[in-house]
C-alpha cells in the first residue's frame, strides 16, 4: 500500500482527535468562531467534492459514458442520506440541529450520538481513499486537507452534547478515538473500492463526490447559518472555496 495512504488516513484521524482534545480543553467554543471556522472548512470541502472528485471523474470517460458519473453523483447522495435518515441524531441535546431523527427516544443516548457521527466520519474517509486511487496525487491531497481542517470544529462540537448526556471523561476519550478510528477505516475501504478496477473509478469518484456534497449542504450549511452569524460564515465560505481552488491549482 502506498505511503501517501497511509499518511492521509493518519493525518484525518488525528485531525479528529485534535478537534475532539481542543473541545475538552475549552468546552466551550464560541458560536461565531466555529461558524466561521466550519463555514470556511464547508467552503474547501464544497470546491474539493466539483474540482477534484466529480470533475475527474467526467473526465475519464467520454461522450455518453458521463452517465457512470451522474449514476455516481446520485447514488452517494443517495446512501448518505438513506444513513441520515435513519440514524438518529443528537445535536439537539446541545442545541445545534433541532431536527428529529427516527429512535432517538430508544436508543442508548451515547450510542445515537456515536452513530450520528459515524454518518460524515466514514463517507468523508471513503471520499478520500477513493481519490487515493485515483491518478491525480494532487487532487487527493487537497481532498485530504479539507476534510482534516473540517474535523477540527467537527471534533470540538461532539464533545459538548456528550458532556451534556453524561458521558464520562473517559468514555468521551474512547468515543473520539473511535471515532477517529472510522474515518480512518473509511479510507482504506475507498483506497480499495477506487482499485477494484480501473472502469468502476469515474462512477466511484462521483460517488464520494455526491456523499461530500450531501453532508456539506444537510449538515454544515444548516450548522453554521443557526446561531445568527449567517454572513459571516457565508463569507467563509467563499473564501474557503477560493482557497480549495487555489491550492489545487500548485499542489
Amino acid at each position: 500500500m502506498d505511503t501517501i495512504v497511509l499518511l492521509c488516513a493518519g493525518g484525518l484521524g488525528l485531525s479528529s482527535l485534535l478537534g475532539s482534545a481542543v473541545g475538552l480543553l475549552f468546552r466551550r467554543i464560541p458560536h461565531k468562531w466555529n461558524d466561521i471556522f466550519l463555514g470556511f472548512c464547508a467552503g474547501m470541502m464544497l470546491a474539493a467534492a466539483l474540482v477534484c472528485l466529480i470533475l475527474p471523474g467526467f473526465e475519464a470517460v467520454g461522450g455518453y459514458d458521463v452517465w457512470q458519473v451522474v449514476a455516481g453523483v446520485v447514488s452517494g447522495v443517495v446512501l448518505v442520506g438513506f444513513l441520515d435518515f435513519f440514524t438518529p441524531h443528537l445535536h439537539n441535546f446541545s442545541g445545534i440541529d433541532p431536527e428529529a431523527h427516527r429512535g432517538s427516544s430508544t436508543v442508548n443516548k451515547v450510542l445515537l450520538f456515536v452513530m450520528a457521527i459515524a454518518i460524515h466520519k466514514f463517507p468523508e474517509g471513503i471520499a478520500t481513499g477513493i481519490a487515493l486511487g485515483g491518478t491525480n496525487t494532487g487532487n487527493s491531497l487537497a481532498i485530504t486537507l479539507a476534510i482534516a481542517l473540517q474535523n477540527i470544529p467537527e471534533g470540538m462540537v461532539v464533545v459538548t452534547p456528550l458532556m451534556v448526556v453524561g458521558a464520562k471523561f473517559m468514555r468521551v476519550v474512547f468515543i473520539a478515538l473511535a471515532i477517529a478510528l472510522l474515518e480512518i477505516a473509511g479510507v482504506f475501504a475507498g483506497y480499495f473500492l477506487g482499485n477494484i478496477s480501473e472502469l468502476l473509478l469515474p462512477a466511484m469518484l462521483g460517488m464520494a463526490g455526491g456523499a461530500m456534497l450531501y453532508v456539506i449542504s444537510d449538515e454544515m450549511i444548516p450548522e453554521t447559518h443557526s446561531h445568527g452569524f449567517q454572513k459571516e460564515s457565508t463569507y467563509a465560505l467563499v473564501a474557503g472555496v477560493v482557497m480549495m481552488l487555489i491550492i489545487q491549482k500548485f499542489v
